[in-house]
């Protein structure tokens, strides 16, 4: 069946207002999508419609082309019509609906908290400060001669053996191993006057992490510097602490090997998690290792600037990462610089 372009215009004139009605009775933007299928999509009725531009004598297709073209011009722009109108009311419904009340107050930003290492850290350092003990603060980089050779360990001392050095670029200078070189630093600044301090901070080794090893850790070192300073000072002094840190009674001292004290020691606690029935965090033992400490060498003392003959002194180093290992069981050190927030935030 053949088709004349008059027989093409009524069919315009009607598919016109069939979808010019079909698009003013959208409520939904989901009706405007199926209306735009229905007459704007592959198979719509619009489309379709082209398809018949094949029956008509060519001299009347330019003029077909443009009636539909104009078709299908006026159905989008009737159809962006009606999705502004129903996305604008959309819109003014929420605003009517979903007002925000600035009234309210906001919600509360949420704080962090202290790295159990620091807080452990700032606890050993308060319960010295009760005692008299003042934090003194030491650089990190240091030279070979502070962090060794003034320590009473010279270049061609074992002791260097277990402490794997990070070196820098620049000859003699280092990451300290150790904050043992601020007691050097210390004593040449204050000398001749009686020294009391602890001092915190982080340390650096070269070696293999593994569960009791890491490259970097905190260390807290103290030093008492003064005339008639003796053993049962240091004794009683750590004996305190312990009894402040860890609310241990029983405490014991066993002779050990520093090469920047003598005679040096390690004081032992009765375990606070077996009260030294054995477990496995003090080894079965019933004791639990928590610091190393001794009198002052006295080449130390003299490299300090002291006169060994009149004055006299005890030091101690211990690890806050271990203190808090001891007190919460933890098994691996690796765990305080994983940042894994499910183990940090345990500490808050």
């Amino acid at each position: 069946m053949s088709t004349t372009i008059a027989d093409l215009e009524t069919t315009v004139d009607e598919l016109r207002q069939e979808g010019l009605a079909a698009l003013a009775a959208c409520e939904t933007l989901d009706e405007c999508e199926a209306a735009r299928v229905a007459y704007l999509g592959r198979k719509g009725k619009v489309t379709t419609l082209f398809q018949r531009l094949g029956q008509l004598d060519a001299d009347e297709k330019p003029q077909a082309g443009q009636l539909l073209n104009g078709l299908k011009q006026e159905l989008e722009s009737q159809l962006q019509s009606r999705i502004a109108e129903l996305e604008a009311q959309e819109l003014d419904r929420q605003l009517q609906t979903e007002r925000v009340d600035v009234t309210l107050p906001g919600r509360p930003a949420q704080l962090g908290r202290l790295h159990v290492s620091t807080r452990t850290l700032r606890e050993i350092c308060s319960v010295f400060g009760q005692m008299g003990f003042e934090v003194y603060e030491s650089p990190d980089v240091e030279t070979d001669e502070h962090n060794f050779q003034l320590l009473n360990i010279p270049l061609d001392h074992p002791a260097r053996d277990m402490q794997s050095t990070f070196y820098t670029t620049e000859p003699g200078v280092i990451l300290r191993t150790q904050t043992s070189p601020g007691q050097i630093r210390v004593m040449r600044e204050r000398c001749p006057e009686p020294i009391r301090v602890v001092l915190p901070g982080m340390c650096y080794r070269y070696e293999q992490i593994t569960p009791r090893s890491e490259i970097q850790f905190n260390q807290v070192e103290g030093l008492a510097v003064g005339e008639q300073i003796t053993m049962a000072d240091l004794k009683g002094t750590l004996a305190e602490f312990a009894r402040q840190m860890f609310g241990a009674t029983d405490t014991r001292f066993r002779g050990s090997y520093f090469p920047f004290t003598e005679p040096s020691v390690e004081l032992d606690i009765r375990c606070i998690l077996c009260e030294g029935s054995g477990c496995r965090v003090c080894k079965h033992t019933g004791w639990l290792e928590i610091l190393g400490a001794g009198m002052v060498h006295p080449t130390v003392l003299e490299n300090g600037g002291y006169d060994p003959s009149e004055f006299s002194g005890f030091a101690f180093g211990l690890g806050p990462e271990r203190i808090a290992m001891l007190r919460h069981g933890i098994e691996d050190i690796r765990l305080f610089w994983g940042n894994d927030l499910r183990f940090l935030e345990q500490f808050g």
